[in-house]
């Protein structure tokens, strides 16, 4: 994955995300509680996870999850419609006039592919969606990818790879990228 970063375990870097990780939980469980004509208090919410003050044209609409708070910035006019998950850890960069459509998952970590590596860490890697992108409902962006400017990410798509600028993609394809080193029997456990 480009740009790809690991935070190790048990180190004092994971243990702050850990820590983090728990608070904006308690904040993203509170924030779907309120009321849905509770602007300001969706607002406020809002800014605490994501540590800093937010576009007044942003819109996201609840339920809405959020592991880490701090890696996502917005542009102006953008629209997150409900049930999405942001996993941002690596980073999210949503440009202007983006709209997300319900249940999609941006997803900036994941694990080493290795198996002798898989539970020593996470890696993350940004993910970055230019200026008036539509993403459909269910659509999930893996780390690394950036999505160009006014294309177009259909519903239930997994996107894995960089889409080109003014664009449409689809689909949900399975394709083997390579075989896994074995691992000796000893170490299975």
């Amino acid at each position: 994955m480009r740009n790809e970063q690991r935070l190790r375990s048990r180190t004092p870097e994971s243990r702050a995300f850990v820590e983090r990780v728990q608070l904006v939980m308690g904040l993203t469980a509170r924030l779907n509680a309120l009321p849905f004509d509770d602007l300001d208090g969706r607002r406020e919410l809002l800014e605490e996870i994501f540590g800093n003050p937010v576009p007044d044209s942003l819109s996201i609409l609840p339920p809405f999850y959020c592991d880490y708070g701090l890696g996502a910035t917005f542009g102006e006019k953008v629209f997150i419609n409900q049930g999405c998950y942001f996993l941002d850890l690596g980073g999210i960069t949503i440009g202007d006039r983006v709209m997300i459509g319900p249940r999609v998952t941006l997803s900036t970590a994941g694990h080493p592919v290795e198996l002798e590596e898989r539970y020593d860490g996470i890696t993350h890697a940004p993910i970055v969606i230019e200026d008036q992108v539509w993403i459909g409902a269910a659509a999930t962006i893996a780390p690394g990818v950036t999505i160009g400017r006014g294309s177009v990410v259909g519903a239930g798509a997994v996107v894995a790879k960089d889409v080109p600028p003014m664009c449409v993609v689809t689909g949900t394809n399975m394709v083997e990228r390579r075989r896994l080193k074995t691992v000796p029997e000893a170490a299975r456990g």
